[in-house]
């Protein structure tokens, strides 16, 4: 069977671009041909990936994505393939993966109504609707259940549309027999000693992840805290802005903002608590990789996979609607209380024994390879 994927931009530090890997490799190994279209690609090429580059340029997003799904298409008609799988929405597809929240929820609800004039929404919106109207045919794979009631509002999609999956937490993210050994070594090399506490957040799109209200709680705590603990962020965004807000608030000497890199299980395993106050985030894959690390969550309630936070009992899930002084509290208190943060990390380990967590590109698939819906 050949299978068409299709994604704007790969790189392998993103989260959908992780997601997409796993779930390509989990068809090719039940013996499907996979052919994958995107604008870029960062990185190694996996054996027997066919990866097109489509050689399309425009002034701005939405019109090279129009112009992305035009030539994709015309290609398609050219080279058939068994299965058109998307990773960004677009019309077109037989399967889509929806890592991203509800578009026109978004619109309607964070934005000035004059941004539904605009070009960039019409765009957005019409290939929103491409995948989920009522009339399409397409299926979707959600890996987030926050997200299908509003889809639904909005376009009536059928319910039998909509197969919900686990997460994909690799398995390589589990804390190995030698954790506190890699630990040890870790806190050596960042020049760690037992007293000092390390605040770890991790993601590409520092704004979104609300890497500045990590640097607020940093700033906040108490002296005899925020003197023993430094804050390391890593990720694919401009670090500019960031670092001139650590310095405004006084806390530049304790904040280290590297980019994307692969060996993230060592710095899991080495910190103390990873913080993650993000603004939105459809799921929220690295809250469920520190969990299985052991290492304590702080994040926002309006991450999807925040409800494993408080299902392992592995840390502190902020309520929304946020206030930042709630944030404040409660990374002061997580900090101060190392009992606690034993308590979380070895809740952390143990669900990470039981839970359902890491079958999503088995999972999907399995509905990938199935009949056209």
């Amino acid at each position: 069977m050949q299978i068409a994927f299709c994604l704007y931009k790969f790189f392998p530090f993103g989260g959908l671009q992780r997601d997409f890997l796993r779930i390509a490799l989990a068809c090719q190994a039940r013996g499907s041909a996979v052919r994958v279209y995107t604008l870029e690609w960062r990185g190694e090429i996996p054996e027997g990936f066919d990866v097109v580059l489509v050689p399309v340029r425009a002034l701005t997003n939405q019109r090279r994505y129009a112009k992305f799904s035009n030539w994709v298409r015309n290609h398609l008609a050219r080279n058939p393939a068994d299965r058109v799988v998307g990773f960004n929405k677009m019309p077109g597809l037989d399967v889509y993966f929806a890592a991203d929240p509800c578009y026109e929820d978004k619109a309607r609800t964070l934005r000035n109504p004059l941004y539904r004039i605009s070009g960039r929404y019409r765009h957005f919106a019409a290939y929103e609707r491409a995948v989920f109207g009522a009339h399409s045919r397409t299926g979707i794979l959600m890996i987030s259940p926050l997200q299908k009631p509003l889809f639904q509002k909005y376009y009536q999609t059928a319910d039998q549309r909509f197969h919900l999956l686990p997460p994909g937490i690799a398995l390589d993210r589990r804390a190995p027999a030698n954790a506190s050994e890699i630990r040890a070594a870790f806190r050596r090399e960042f020049a760690l000693d037992a007293t000092d506490l390390l605040l770890l957040q991790i993601g590409s799109g520092f704004k979104t992840k609300g890497l500045d209200r990590s640097l607020k709680a940093l700033a906040a705590l108490p002296p005899a805290l925020g003197d023993r603990c430094r804050l390391i962020a890593i990720g694919d965004d401009d670090p500019k802005p960031f670092r001139a807000q650590a310095q405004a608030l006084g806390i530049a000497d304790r904040v280290s903002i590297l980019s994307g890199r692969s060996d993230i299980l060592r710095f899991l395993l080495g910190a103390d608590l990873l913080i993650h106050p993000a603004y939105n985030e459809n799921t929220g894959t690295v809250l469920l990789e520190a969990v299985v690390a052991g290492l304590p969550v702080l994040a926002t309630a309006v991450c999807g996979y925040a409800h494993h936070i408080a299902d392992a009992d592995a840390g502190v899930v902020v309520p929304e609607p946020f206030e930042q002084a709630r944030l404040d509290a409660s990374l002061a208190l997580m900090l101060a209380d190392e009992r606690a943060r034993q308590l979380w990390r070895a809740n952390g380990l143990t669900y990470a024994g039981h839970a359902d967590i890491y079958s999503n590109a088995e999972r999907a698939a399995d509905v990938i390879l199935r009949e056209r819906q």
